[in-house]
């Protein structure tokens, strides 16, 4: 039982001065898990080695925004929308430098 009394408190995410729960975490929960059909579909375009760098680098970005949800819940919305600018870049320079070809 001793070890439940030092069980820390929780705070919710809240934005507003009522304390309302914030949608900004889930936005970019929703905008980082949405990029991820872009990434594991970049076999179309890329090699099988070019789509696993890929998907490491979204497993990071996710990983990320799970580990920043409640400290840093703005931080997930910028995330989430700089994962599909870099999978456009990642996809281009790809082809500009090792020459995928769809």
């Amino acid at each position: 039982m001793a070890a439940f009394q030092r069980r820390r408190r929780i705070k919710p995410v809240a934005d507003g001065p009522r304390g309302e729960v914030s949608f900004t975490p889930w936005l970019g929960m929703i905008l980082i898990v949405s990029s991820f059909f872009l990434y594991a579909a970049s076999g179309l375009i890329a090699p099988w080695w070019g789509v696993v760098v890929m998907v490491v680098i979204w497993l990071v970005l996710f990983i990320l925004c799970c580990v920043w949800w409640s400290p840093h819940p703005r931080r997930l919305v910028w995330i989430g929308a700089l994962s599909y600018p870099l999978w456009f870049c990642l996809i281009v320079g790809g082809a500009i430098a090792f020459g995928w070809q769809a």
